[in-house]
């Protein structure tokens, strides 16, 4: 990453102080950061404390002479090799949907010809805004990369969508870009994620503790490679990846008929979802009250939509997830063979800060010869591209 040049964006968000931490990794693997402070920006963190954690001259005015890039909306917009606007606001998105440029972050995006990233952070109702939407969605048009937003609690003090996204998961993807692959053009690639759930009545249902984050990083790092993605998704606070065809379901059943309408046009099929392996027998019509007696249930098998998949013709390459509590080699061989899988991302869902609802993961990759490549804790952003590298080298072989 050295020789790099990226060009951080601040604007006025209370997420800004996090991106202190965006510019301090960073600068720490050895990229060049330029930062440009919205005046909004400046209300919330100063110019000293970025110029102190990257050793540059931070920009906040447009006509800055002092500046070693005179005319910083030109200089800047030449010099840099990815621009990323984090925290970015519904009105800075706004602004770069429709062309404004009024200040230097405006118009150095408007004149750089690089990558941008762009890290949403406002209140729920202002994210779910059909405007913001709509401006969001002329940018992923236009090629701008869109990290998050998570759903979290907000400055306002509720809970809902529009926090700003992990700092590491935003330096990992500025990363990825910035050493870009474009691998996976012209494939078509079904991902499923989340967790199905069965009921039991109107109220209840049978389910487990998947987030989906695993399956919508996959989802959006296959899309930045260039492919062509259909995301099958049970039920999950997440946000809908840009750029991806969602179809949303919510039993074992539906993602299993989702998976065989598909399946014979595409060329990558990947399970990540944590799909139900049982349902109740019968479905209650009413709520069953609680009594004082033992309620038994009797459940029955679901689909297994893996071994469905594994006569489709053409045969797209097969990829399956293992989430276990113990003899992870084992069990997740076990599992590639029955299924007769290309590879299997097994990980231990009792390791601390893995698995099930975290940010990160610690996987282990298996293939149908048996090689095994253990990665560390990282972020799924990052577990996403291990992934998919593993995934191309099979495609060219």
């Amino acid at each position: 990453m050295s020789n790099k040049i990226v060009v951080l964006g601040v604007t006025g968000s209370i997420a800004a102080y996090k991106a202190v931490d965006v510019a301090s990794q960073l600068t720490q693997k050895g990229i060049d950061v330029e930062v440009i402070l919205t005046k909004a920006a400046t209300q919330f963190v100063t110019p000293l404390t970025f110029r102190s954690i990257t050793a540059r001259p931070v920009v906040t005015d447009m006509f800055q002479l002092a500046s070693p890039f005179s005319i910083e909306h030109v200089a800047l917009a030449e010099a840099a090799d990815l621009i990323a606007i984090a925290p970015a606001t519904a009105n800075i998105i706004a602004k770069l949907a429709n062309g404004i440029a009024d200040d230097s972050l405006t118009c150095t995006v408007l004149a750089t010809a690089a990558p941008v990233v762009i890290a949403p952070a406002m209140h729920t109702g202002m994210y779910n805004n059909p405007v913001t939407q709509l401006n969001l969605t002329k940018l992923h048009q236009r090629g701008f990369t869109l990290i998050g937003p998570l759903h979290g609690r907000l400055a306002s003090g509720g809970i809902g969508l529009g926090r700003f996204a992990p700092p590491d998961e935003i330096v990992t993807t500025i990363c990825h870009l910035l050493d870009r692959k474009k691998d996976l053009i012209g494939k078509e690639v079904i991902i499923t994620a989340g967790g199905t759930q069965e009921a039991i009545d109107p109220v209840r249902y049978i389910g487990n503790r998947s987030s989906g984050k695993m399956g919508y990083a996959l989802a959006a790092a296959a899309r930045d490679r260039g492919a062509h993605v259909r995301l099958i998704s049970a039920p999950t606070s997440l946000a809908k990846p840009l750029g991806i065809e969602v179809i949303d379901v919510q039993t074992a059943e539906e993602m299993s008929v989702a998976v065989g309408e598909m399946i014979s046009r595409v060329d990558i099929l990947i399970m990540a979802a944590a799909v139900a392996d049982y349902r109740p027998v019968k479905m209650q019509k009413e709520k069953v009250k609680k009594a004082d007696q033992r309620w038994d249930l009797t459940l029955e098998r679901t689909p297994d939509i893996l071994a469905e998949t594994a006569s489709c013709t053409p045969r797209p390459l097969r990829i399956g997830f293992a989430a276990e509590t113990e003899n992870l080699l084992h069990n997740a061989k076990v599992k590639l063979d029955q299924k007769d899988l290309d590879l299997i991302i097994a990980n231990d869902i009792t390791i601390a800060g893995s698995g099930f609802g975290a940010d990160q993961n610690q996987v282990v990759i298996i293939d149908r010869t048996g090689c095994i490549e253990e990665l560390p804790l990282l972020n799924k952003t990052d577990v996403a591209q291990r992934i998919l590298d593993r995934v191309v080298k099979l495609l060219a072989e």
